[in-house]
């Protein structure tokens, strides 16, 4: 993982959060549900404002949903492509990438702003998506997205 390796305890494992974002990349490519929920507090809120509706409260949802990702994506890796740290906060850049059960690949891009508590992650916003390989230049996706 890309951190940031100005802020002053980026490289202090008792207090930088990037510790236990370093912890959660590594339980997804090791396909490891246990130690990835146990990156997660109980009462973890997870807040995903362009679906409010997929907004949910709780470890075992996180659970639920790692183990549904799992299962499709069999050979799914992550990796943080940069992170910044301020305080508790942590933004970090995602790319996931698998191969779907029907052969197909998979990839999805996006940022998610992790609150860490004391060696969990106690909430996030979450904004990563599918990536669009439409080849529509910008204006005409646009303009596809506002005639909606």
């Amino acid at each position: 993982m890309n951190g940031n390796q100005e802020h002053p305890h980026a490289d202090d494992p008792q207090r930088s959060p990037l510790r236990v974002i370093d912890r959660l990349v590594s339980a997804v490519n090791d396909h490891d549900l246990d130690a990835l929920t146990a990156c997660f507090a109980d009462d973890y809120v997870n807040i995903t404002p362009a679906h409010p509706a997929r907004s949910f409260t709780g470890v075992d949802q996180v659970r639920q949903n790692w183990r549904t990702i799992f299962e499709s994506l069999p050979d799914i890796q992550t990796s943080v492509v940069s992170a910044a740290i301020d305080g508790q906060v942590v933004w970090t850049e995602w790319e996931h990438r698998g191969t779907g059960r029907d052969g197909s690949a998979k990839l999805l891009r996006g940022v998610v702003i992790f609150t860490v508590g004391t060696e969990r992650i106690t909430g996030a916003r979450f904004f990563l998506e599918p990536v669009d390989d439409d080849a529509r230049g910008v204006t005409a996706a646009l303009t596809h997205q506002l005639d909606r």
